[in-house]
């Protein structure tokens, strides 16, 4: 089976590829979704104050009540005109507002005047779908000065892919014969209905023109507009050295301020009136616009559904001229696309390493918080208007898959393996296997183990003073202690053969300190054993003595056995060698003997070894050096030491003494055995050849 890593990077790959697809291919219910995720940044981050070069003169309830309903005369609107530019002196004056029908000769000569005298006049006008009456497919003389001539077109570029409009009610030519510039303000909602967006450019019979707010902005900065057209539409605008940052079909993103009313607003029957002080205005881009109830066209927003459109004229400029417009430029796209794709991988490579699925939740919970986190602080800091849906549909569709993955295989094979694995190994390892079920190889592996056997010396003999339900009982109430040791110490209880029991460490998971964990395991058994037979004697049993043999070395384990039956196992010469110090027990009076390479594996000061003969054992060729664990008698091992070196130097006499001593004393079986052989030495003394090795016979 495909590693579980690799098949939650699978998930990852496909969760950021589907979601990429959306992205590029989002239908409308999914971009009103991340429509509405991004306002709700402007909801929290709450409305700001916007700067002051821009000014919203009202035709408001005050001045309706005041002056009279709308439409007022010509004259009364040239008057506000005239004041805001002459008296105040306002840099800019915009009218969001179209004179497109004559009133009669004298109000409309009237209003023209007060336009020319005020000589900082940007009128607007409107674009239509359909071809109007006044549509004869030439540009208005009028509006031809505002035509954007400052044109980069990449080379290859064959269309640009700017709304194109075919009808346009504009100005009577009175009027806009006087003004010094023209905009257009239509606007145009996103799918769901609100207004996010100030469209800066529009086509006209094949020629680009600019908003109202973008020619006030012109006129404003005193420089020309300029865009650069690439192959997939409008790259850059600039006016002067100021750059605007608009996207592919020269919409630019707005950063609301807040509800309507947000910006400085002065009723326009102060100004008619000259309530305010002198040069209250001075410098000042002055747009003029309704917002009474009733008057105006409504232009709901994120912060606002009732928001008047001369503020989204407002919000621009002011955007611009304080560099807060919300960008979206190939940076943000790229930005974008690293989201979409790299959040999603990347959660598939953490989800792999945590233990299940609630851990996976909170995994996904922290992506999910440091993703909005990023992404609102990368509009609120840097005016970055990134997509915040894609790249949680990736990081959803990560997790669901990853999960369901961890659930419906991984967990349920963990489970299966916790079932089989449950009764011969310890609980901390099963919990491992459960949680990771790839770290298991059941199909067999090299690594290196330390195998335990222990065994009942005698059995034959204690089996025949008792009944069969008697034998059945006493193996049971012996053999259940030495399974919990095993489990305790971190081992696999490999098998039971009879009486004897077979404990593998360091598999099927790593056991750190594998041989100590053996070495302690023969003691607790030693231990477990006294209180065993003490319960025996008490029932007019027989005691009972084991022999334990520990070897470290490489083994191959896994799953073996016949189709109809698997049993987790060791097999190898490191195997064979535990067996053969197990039995060699009977041999040396000993408990507990272990190999070279298991002594060399323990530094632990609860451990006593002492160096007990140099063997080759039945089967192996290469002689082995094995220790005893002592677990009792430690004032003997110098002298024992002593005795060893004399009998391999070959001075029996010497080292009979030393045994005899020893085996006199303290009933030490090494010393005991060694006592004969040199007896046995002294009679028929070895060749020259004799390195002192020993060869046992039988097994």
């Amino acid at each position: 089976m495909m590693n579980k890593k690799l098949f939650f990077l699978l998930f990852g790959i496909i969760s950021a590829s589907v979601s990429f697809l959306l992205y590029k291919h989002a239908n409308p219910v999914m971009q009103h979704v991340d429509f509405r995720l991004k306002d709700n940044r402007f909801l929290l981050r709450g409305a700001i104050r916007p700067g002051d070069d821009v000014v919203i003169v009202a035709i408001d309830y005050r001045s309706i009540k005041n002056i009279g309903r709308w439409p007022w005369s010509r004259e009364t609107t040239g008057k506000l005109v005239e004041n805001l530019s002459g008296y105040y002196g306002a840099k800019v004056v915009a009218l969001d507002i179209v004179f497109s029908e004559k009133q009669n000769d004298s109000a409309d000569i009237a209003l023209a005047k007060s336009i020319s005298r005020s000589g900082n006049v940007v009128m607007g006008y409107f674009f239509r779908e359909e071809k109007g009456e006044n549509a004869s497919g030439r540009i208005p003389a009028e509006l031809e000065k505002s035509r954007i001539k400052l044109l980069r077109i990449a080379e290859g570029t064959e269309s640009i892919p700017v709304r194109e409009l075919n009808g346009i009610d504009t100005n009577i030519p009175l009027i806009a014969s006087s003004a010094n510039d023209f905009g257009f303000f239509n606007s145009f909602p996103d799918s769901d209905g609100l207004y996010r967006r100030s469209v800066l450019v529009l086509m006209f019979n094949g020629e680009l023109f600019p908003s109202l707010a973008l020619e006030a902005l012109s006129s404003y900065l005193g420089s020309d507009i300029m865009i650069d057209i690439k192959k997939w539409g409008v790259d850059s605008l600039f006016i002067g050295d100021v750059m605007l940052t608009p996207r592919e079909d020269g919409a630019m993103s707005l950063n609301y301020y807040g509800h309507a009313g947000t910006f400085r607003t002065i009723s326009a029957e102060q100004i008619i009136n000259k309530r305010l002080p002198h040069d209250a205005l001075r410098g000042k881009i002055c747009l003029i616009g309704a917002t009474e109830m009733g008057i105006y066209d409504l232009r709901p927003m994120p912060f606002d559904a009732t928001f008047p459109g001369v503020e989204n004229h407002a919000t621009m400029i002011a955007n611009v001229l304080e560099k807060r417009s919300l960008k979206y430029d190939s940076i943000t796209s790229e930005m974008e696309i690293a989201c979409i794709t790299a959040l999603p991988l990347l959660l598939a490579a953490l989800l792999a390493f945590v233990p299940g699925s609630f851990a996976g939740m909170g995994m996904l919970a922290a992506f999910t918080l440091s993703f909005a986190l990023f992404n609102y602080q990368m509009f609120n800091l840097f005016f970055r208007d990134i997509t915040i849906l894609y790249p949680l549909v990736g990081m959803a569709l990560t997790y669901i898959g990853c999960e369901a993955w961890r659930n419906l295989v991984v967990q349920r094979k963990g489970r299966q393996l916790k079932k089989a694995f449950s009764s011969y190994v310890s609980p901390d390892l099963v919990k491992q296997i459960e949680r990771d079920p790839d770290k298991l190889v059941l199909g067999g592996e090299q690594r290196e183990l330390t195998i335990l056997f222990s065994d009942i010396r005698g059995f034959t003999t204690v089996s025949e003073s008792l009944n069969p339900q008697e034998l059945v009982t006493l193996l049971n109430e012996y053999l259940t202690p030495m399974t919990r040791i095993v489990l305790d110490e971190q081992g696999t209880l490999d098998k039971f053969i009879g009486d004897a029991v077979m404990a593998i460490y360091n598999a099927p998971l790593d056991v750190p300190g594998h041989a100590a964990h053996a070495c302690s395991t023969a003691i607790r058994m030693l231990e477990e054993l006294k209180l065993l037979n003490r319960g025996f004697q008490v029932r007019g049993m027989n005691a009972i003595d084991i022999g334990i043999g520990i070897n470290t070395g490489a083994a191959v384990v896994g799953n073996m056995g016949a189709d109809i039956r698997f049993d987790y196992t060791a097999i190898g010469d490191a195997v064979n060698l535990a067996s053969r110090l197990e039995g060699l027990n009977k041999f040396y009076g000993t408990h507990i003997l272990a190999s070279e390479d298991t002594r060399n594996l323990v530094n632990d000061a609860r451990f006593v070894f002492r160096e007990v003969d140099l063997v080759r054992v039945k089967g192996k060729h290469k002689p082995v050096l094995i220790y005893e664990l002592m677990i009792e008698n430690f004032e003997i091992l110098e002298r024992f030491k002593e005795g060893l070196g004399s009998y391999r130097r070959q001075e029996f006499e010497t080292a009979r003494g030393i045994f005899t001593d020893i085996a006199d004393r303290y009933g030490d079986g090494p010393s005991r055995l060694y006592r004969d052989r040199c007896s046995e030495y002294l009679e028929t003394p070895p060749g020259a050849e004799w390195e002192g090795i020993y060869t046992a016979k039988s097994k």
